[in-house]
């Protein structure tokens, strides 16, 4: 079995996080629908990914997984494979929870879920909240993250940290924080690039870690106006080909050199393999000048449907779309019956 040695970087309280980990959002479907159909290769590819050196794993209470992320977890720790604290573990709050009480409500619950004892980072999954019926509840994220605070006191997070925020909403949790946040994780990928807000991160010791790392690169988001650089883009294949690697391994590494921490998502084993293995070559400095052209601002992940919400973190558009039911209420699990 293939072995992979991933290197890690230093949160702000100084705790070590893996460089790569694995994501487990599955996504929904064309008719915005959460689909369950890869769970059981999720699961397989997680375990196969924590045999070969995965470290990292990134879930969330929306994703609806923790329960099988939990098995996984425990059967790991259970053969001897892991110990627990040899797994960094970060999930999520979501918008239900945003009053400063319910904030330990979610993540007890995730605990729950996971039959594990503390987690290593949880995060706000983002800065808006909303009720389960869609409705914009208005709570300062400042009164949330005090609600962090009190989760970090009592031992059940080892950090905390916020999701899709900011810069101005990074500033005033920094203005306002006992405890600063440890990690923003954010899209960012070759067309979104974000080089003010990592650098503010960086600035300011708060990790990046980033989701959609491939953005839509890969057929499976790619829309008929998502700007280049696809699989087969001869600037990054020539790159890829001076370098015996693949394109995705090239885009990971490039993230990877600017200190940013991707999690990546697949259900494919040959793929955890190949997104771990990037740690052996140095892209050089006409590589990322070249690469870095890319970065055009496109987001692939703008959820307009909650832009007239307070709190929303990016620049709206001329669209109104309805909030999918799917991310108002739900419940975990692959039969979808677990609370």
């Amino acid at each position: 079995m293939a072995k992979v040695n991933i290197p890690s970087f230093k949160l702000n309280n100084g705790k070590n996080i893996p460089a790569l980990g694995y994501g487990t959002w599955l996504g929904l479907n064309d008719k915005m629908e959460f689909d369950m159909t890869d769970l059981p290769k999720l699961v397989d590819t997680l375990s196969y990914a924590i045999d070969i050196g995965y470290r990292h794993i990134d879930t969330a209470h929306l994703y609806r997984v923790e329960p099988e992320v939990g098995e996984v977890i425990n059967k790991k720790i259970k053969e001897g494979v892991v110990k627990r604290e040899d797994l960094f573990v970060t999930t999520k709050v979501w918008h239900h929870f945003h009053r400063e009480s319910d904030v330990e409500v979610s993540v007890r619950a995730s605990l729950r879920r996971m039959n594990l004892d503390y987690l290593d980072l949880v995060l706000m999954h983002w800065p808006m909240s909303i009720t389960e019926d869609g409705v914009d509840e208005k709570i300062d994220y400042l009164e949330t993250w005090r609600g962090f605070e009190a989760v970090l006191e009592k031992g059940l997070a080892k950090a905390i940290g916020v999701s899709n925020f900011n810069v101005d909403q990074l500033k005033r949790v920094l203005a306002n924080c006992k405890v600063p946040p440890a990690c923003n994780q954010i899209e960012v990928n070759l067309n979104l690039g974000l080089k003010d807000l990592v650098g503010f991160c960086q600035a300011h010791n708060i990790i990046v870690v980033a989701y959609s790392p491939f953005g839509t690169m890969v057929p499976s988001r790619s829309t008929p106006n998502s700007p280049e650089p696809k699989l087969n883009n001869p600037t990054m294949v020539a790159i890829a080909n001076k370098h015996g690697k693949t394109v995705t391994q090239v885009t990971l590494r490039y993230l990877y050199q600017r200190g940013i921490i991707s999690i990546p998502k697949t259900v494919t084993k040959s793929r955890v393999v190949e997104n771990a293995s990037i740690f052996d070559f140095v892209l050089d400095e006409n590589d990322v000048k070249t690469i870095a052209e890319f970065d055009n601002g496109f987001r692939t992940v703008r959820p307009v449907f909650w832009q007239d919400y307070t709190n929303y973190p990016f620049e709206k558009i001329d669209a109104k779309v309805e909030i999918p039911k799917a991310l108002l209420k739900w419940k975990n699990g692959y039969k979808l019956n677990i609370d």
